[in-house]
């Protein structure tokens, strides 16, 4: 059985490797180029004119990859896989309306922010409302109306709370990334470093379900998600998805993501963390985005109560290339930031099994 983790990474790597090529070939004959905001960088302005949207590269080569892994290996997809793959796309479309209009609109904004969080909106409440339906044999559902950090605790916090819970959660990523992805390769390897916890952590709930009854190694600390191990195919596709992105992605990029790219990726993250009950351990796990939206949160806060801002420029990736920092510095010393989130994360995640023996 997993057999389907491996060919759903190999099969995503390979399809971005040789396809992101040929999108930016196709992007680049349509005219479909990044514009860069004044008040960025100045380095950044030789960026103007590369193509954008590159996230359609590795939204559809997750798709592929999760499905011929399913034809290869004759397994059929799982609620829990589709509809966090469903809230991949739903996303990524979102992102593609922002990014086609800045192209039309030839401006560094696209989608009116009402209208942008509409669609937002739109995509997370459906994904919130179906994941708590489709239970299994054993009455587990995608998702659990219960609050989650390595596993579910605490009171249930009943359906209407948890679509608020789950909406805030996806709205925080998908912007997290956003704002992530400022970088040439920074949001795609922070990303492929998340993806590869989470094929973990799924394939160590498969092996500790409850489901396992007597065969559990630690029977008191047994997990009770619905796929696991699905989710453990998901995540592996969009690592592999992610890192053939990467080699043109990384500087100097031939190809940005753009919001199809950033929203689906945030989306994903989120909707990983939903199923496979760790919620709050996904603060840990990409502490890098949350860390960057936080930078964000107080250059703002900070200016409009003092005047006075923090940091040269936010997102904080910004401030270091002020300080002098070359690009590339920046983003190999935020690969490893992120690198060392995803240890503690793990770290804490094992740990929390271990103690319940």
């Amino acid at each position: 059985m997993m057999n389907q983790i491996l060919f759903a990474g190999v099969i995503g790597l390979f399809l971005t490797l040789i396809g992101t090529p040929l999108l930016i070939k196709l992007l680049a004959r349509k005219g479909y180029g990044q514009y860069i905001r004044d008040d960025g960088p100045r380095e950044h302005a030789s960026k103007r004119g590369t193509p954008t949207m590159g996230g359609i590269a590795f939204i559809l080569a997750t798709l592929a990859a999760y499905f011929l892994s399913k034809v290869i290996t004759g397994k059929p997809p799982t609620f829990s896989g589709l509809l966090v793959l469903g809230l991949m796309v739903g996303m990524g479309m979102v992102g593609f309306l922002d990014d086609y209009i800045k192209i039309v609109k030839r401006r560094s904004l696209g989608l009116r922010a009402k209208a942008k969080m509409a669609g937002q909106l739109i995509v997370g409440i459906t994904f919130a409302v179906l994941s708590l339906q489709f239970a299994d044999s054993r009455g587990q559902t995608p998702a659990s109306t219960k609050l989650s950090f390595i596993t579910d605790f605490g009171w249930t916090i009943g359906p209407v709370l948890f679509v608020v819970w789950a909406l805030f959660m996806i709205l925080a990523m998908s912007n997290g990334v956003n704002l992530t992805d400022g970088l040439d390769g920074l949001a795609t390897g922070a990303s492929v470093l998340v993806f590869g916890a989470y094929t973990f952590i799924g394939v160590w709930q498969f092996q500790e379900s409850c489901a396992n009854g007597e065969s559990l190694t630690n029977p008191g600390a047994c997990y009770e998600v619905r796929d696991p191990l699905d989710l453990a195919v998901v995540a592996s596709a969009l690592m592999g998805s992610c890192l053939g992105f990467l080699w043109w992605n990384t500087s100097p990029a031939k190809i940005f993501m753009g919001d199809t790219g950033s929203l689906a990726l945030g989306g994903v993250l989120a909707g990983l963390a939903i199923c496979s009950r760790t919620e709050l351990l996904l603060a840990i796990l990409g502490g890098l985005f949350v860390l960057i939206t936080m930078s964000v949160v107080i250059q703002v806060g900070s200016f409009r109560l003092t005047g006075k801002r923090v940091f040269r420029m936010a997102p904080l990736q910004h401030h270091f290339e002020l300080k002098g920092w070359s690009e590339v510095l920046v983003v190999v010393r935020f690969w490893i930031i992120q690198g060392i989130c995803v240890i503690v994360g793990l770290g804490l995640f094992y740990a929390g099994w271990a103690a319940d023996k």
